[in-house]
C-alpha cells in the first residue's frame, strides 16, 4: 500500500477518534417538585434510578433535583412557572389543579399510571412522647380539654387536610352520621390545636425541637420516621383504628416536560416507583404499597386498620375543597365558632 496513503487514512481516523472523544457526554436534569416530608424517601429512591438510566442509556448523566414545601404551594408555584418535570403529591387536588388552571396537564392524567396513579398509599398517625402521658389511643382522644395539637395548615398542607378530614370521617361513623354531634366534636377538636404550621415538616419541628404540643398528627409514614430519627426512647407511634384512606398521586408535567425535552426521563422515573426495588424502598419509610409480596413481609410494620376514602365519606375532594377549606368553609366556621367561646 502506499505509505502516504496509508499515513493519510491514519491520520484521518486519529481526527475521527479525537473529535469523538471531544464530544461532551449528554446530561439529563429532572426537576420533582414534591409535598413537605418526602425528602429521604427521596434520597433514597432517586440514586438507584440515576444508575438505572445510566446503564439503560450509556452517555446520559441524568440528575434529578428535588423541591419540597406543602403541595399546594408546590402546586401554586407550578402554576407560577417553575418548571418542574414530574409531581409527587399527597393529593389528588394538588395535581388535578395543573390541569383545572394551568392545563399542564390532561384531564386523565389519573389514568395513565397504575392504582390511580398512585404507587404508594398511607393514613394518618398520632405521635405522643414516651409513656403516652395524655393516655391518647384514638381520635376521640384528641378533643379533650387538657390536649394540645400539633398539625399543618389544611389551608396550605394536604398533610393537614387528611388530618382534618381523619377526625372528621372517624367523629363521624362513631356518631352514626349525626352531623350536628360531629361539627360539636370538630369544633373541640380544633380548639386543640396549638400550632398550624403551613407543612408536615414545620409541624415535625415544633413538635419535636420545640417541644410544643402533646400530639402530633402526621402520616403513618412521617410519625414512624420520626420516632426513629429522634428516638425511640423519646416517642410513642399510634395509629387509629378507623382511619383514612391517603394516597400519593404522581404525574409527568407534560407541558414542561415538552419544554424541558425531558418526557423519556420523567415516565421511565414515574413508572420506577412502581417497580419491587423501589417498593421495597418505599416500605422501608413506613408508606405503604400495593405490591401484596412486599406488604406482607412488611407486615409487622403497618397495624391494621379499616380505611375510609375521601370520596365515600365526603363526595370527592372537589366537593370537600368547596365545603371544607374554601373561604367561609366548614374550617373556617369552626374555628371563628371556637374562637367565639
Amino acid at each position: 500500500m502506499n505509505r502516504t496513503l496509508f499515513t493519510g487514512r491514519a491520520i484521518k481516523g486519529s481526527i475521527a477518534a479525537l473529535l469523538l472523544a471531544c464530544v461532551p457526554a449528554q446530561s439529563t436534569e429532572l426537576l420533582n417538585s414534591s409535598y413537605d416530608v418526602a425528602r429521604e424517601l427521596f434520597v433514597a429512591l432517586n440514586p438507584p434510578f440515576e444508575q438505572q438510566w445510566q446503564k439503560e442509556h450509556p452517555g446520559d448523566t441524568l440528575t434529578i433535583k428535588q423541591s419540597h414545601a406543602g403541595s399546594s404551594k408546590q402546586a401554586l408555584a407550578i402554576l407560577q412557572g417553575l418548571r418542574a418535570d414530574v409531581v409527587t403529591y399527597n393529593q389528588v387536588t394538588d395535581v388535578q389543579i395543573l390541569h383545572d388552571r394551568g392545563n399542564l396537564i390532561p384531564a386523565d392524567w389519573q389514568s395513565r399510571l397504575p392504582h390511580n396513579s398512585s404507587p404508594f398509599y398511607s393514613t394518618m398517625g398520632f405521635l405522643v412522647r414516651k409513656g403516652n402521658p395524655k393516655n391518647i389511643h384514638d381520635w376521640s382522644d384528641l378533643a379533650r380539654g387538657d390536649v394540645k395539637l400539633v398539625f399543618p395548615n389544611p389551608k396550605t398542607s394536604g398533610n393537614g387536610r387528611y388530618a382534618y378530614l381523619g377526625a372528621w370521617g372517624a367523629a363521624n361513623l362513631a356518631d352514626g352520621g349525626d352531623a350536628a354531634k360531629t361539627r360539636a366534636w370538630m369544633q373541640k377538636f380544633l380548639a386543640n390545636v396549638e400550632v398550624f404550621d403551613t407543612g408536615g415538616r414545620g409541624a415535625t419541628t415544633t413538635f419535636a425541637e420545640r417541644n410544643q404540643g402533646d400530639v402530633l398528627i402526621s402520616f403513618e409514614s412521617e410519625v414512624n420516621n420520626i420516632r426513629h430519627q429522634y428516638g425511640d426512647d423519646k416517642y410513642e407511634v399510634i395509629i387509629p383504628k378507623t382511619n383514612i384512606l391517603a394516597e400519593f398521586p404522581v404525574a409527568w408535567v407534560d407541558k414542561n416536560v415538552e419544554k424541558n425535552g425531558t418526557e423519556q426521563a420523567a415516565k421511565e422515573y414515574l413508572n420506577y416507583l412502581y417497580s419491587p426495588a423501589a417498593q421495597r424502598i418505599i416500605s422501608s419509610f413506613y408508606y405503604r404499597v400495593n405490591d401484596p409480596a412486599i406488604m406482607a413481609a412488611a407486615k409487622d410494620k403497618f397495624p391494621d386498620v379499616k380505611l375510609f376514602r375521601v370520596e365515600d365519606q365526603f363526595g370527592g375532594w372537589p366537593q370537600v375543597m368547596k365545603t371544607h377549606f374554601g373561604d367561609g368553609g366548614e374550617l373556617d366556621s369552626l374555628i371563628a365558632a371556637g374562637h367565639r367561646q
